[in-house]
């Protein structure tokens, strides 16, 4: 890294981070105004706002908007230099196009990694507090009984069941679980309505009846109250809308394992959330990229153009994630090549301009 290359790097991550601050102001006043009547109607104070719900919502922002704010930041910035002729000046001394991008990688794979930590650790633990408060004070009704069924896979032989469960109460009935080996039902066990004991951590069934099966033989039991460890718990069945943006990646990863092995719907939502996590650090750096090979160039536009193409790439690249993660979600396609689809096409338009642009 020579002088050259930090004083690109300096205008980079200022510009980044002034952006950053300026998007970030303008998102939370728009978030202001449309939540004004919410947060007025149960009387919260500007500490409690801020404390309770902005300093969740502002990372989840940053996060969303991360990589393109990066894109927008390398075109304005390198834009600017181009029209003081300062690439001209470069490349005139003899200096590469692919060594003027070195300090573009630096930077580029710099807040790559910080997103790559943000996402994994930070953010949903910003996720938690924003969804918090959403949930209490601006979400306009809240769906606490599952009256469909819900049914599982609680490990390799065994299954379980229930017709209706209560997040509030943590009760719910007509809840069964049985083993299967060799294609034959070894342990079933039936009860009218279970709940959660808060104070043993173990769930209570009523209306028990047990049944232990062997060959031909079978072992019927009747209780009328019984307590028993189950291998879920109340927030296994909690059917959260924001259960995967609030997870570090360790817990997410063991929750797919989980939801796997039962065999959930939910399933797909929360590998969707993990590729994501894992592919948009390398979005910061194809765009990062992008940006700068397309902004080097002094043209008579100037920066309105730059930043002109530089829109259209971030609205054909918004359309292809959410298309391939729709794909995913409602279709087929596996999450994390939906994930991925749109850095790989992406990465093959950096191959073309870069082989396109002059040296």
């Amino acid at each position: 890294m020579r002088k050259i290359d930090w004083y690109i790097l300096r205008n980079f991550l200022t510009t980044f981070f002034f952006s950053l601050i300026l998007l970030t102001l303008i998102s939370t006043v728009i978030d202001i105004s449309e939540h004004t009547d919410d947060f007025a109607r149960h009387d919260l104070t500007a500490g409690q706002i801020f404390i309770e719900y902005y300093l969740g919502f502002i990372p989840h922002i940053v996060a969303m908007l991360f990589p393109l704010f990066v894109f927008i930041s390398v075109i304005f910035f390198t834009s600017k230099m181009a029209n003081r002729s300062e690439f001209i000046a470069i490349l005139s001394s003899g200096v590469s196009l692919q060594r003027i991008l070195r300090p573009y990688w630096v930077g580029g794979v710099f807040l790559g990694a910080l997103l790559w930590y943000g996402n994994d650790y930070i953010i949903p633990k910003a996720n938690t507090i924003r969804t918090d408060f959403e949930s209490k004070y601006i979400a306009r009704s809240m769906i606490n009984q599952s009256g469909s069924g819900i049914y599982m896979r609680t490990d390799s032989f065994s299954y379980a069941g229930m017709r209706f469960y209560d997040t509030s109460s943590k009760s719910g009935g007509s809840f069964f679980t049985e083993t299967i080996r060799d294609n034959q039902v070894v342990y079933n066990l039936r009860a009218e309505n279970f709940a959660w004991d808060t104070s043993t951590k173990t769930w209570k069934l009523n209306g028990v009846v047990e049944r232990k099966i062997k060959g031909y033989v079978e072992d019927v039991k009747f209780f009328y109250e019984i307590h028993r460890k189950l291998p879920f718990v109340p927030s296994d069945l909690h059917k959260d809308e924001f259960l995967q943006s609030r997870m570090i990646s360790p817990d997410l990863r063991r929750r797919i394992e989980q939801e796997r092995l039962r065999g959930s719907e939910t399933v797909r939502e929360l590998e969707m959330e993990s590729a994501h996590r894992m592919a948009s650090p390398v979005t910061v750096v194809i765009l990062t990229i992008i940006g700068a090979i397309i902004a080097f160039r002094r043209i008579r536009g100037g920066s309105g153009s730059h930043l002109a193409v530089g829109i259209i790439i971030c609205a054909v690249f918004i359309l292809t994630d959410r298309f391939s993660t729709i794909f995913s979600t409602k279709g087929n396609l596996n999450p994390y090549l939906a994930a991925w689809i749109p850095n790989f096409l992406f990465g093959a338009l950096t191959v073309y301009i870069y082989k396109k642009a002059p040296k």
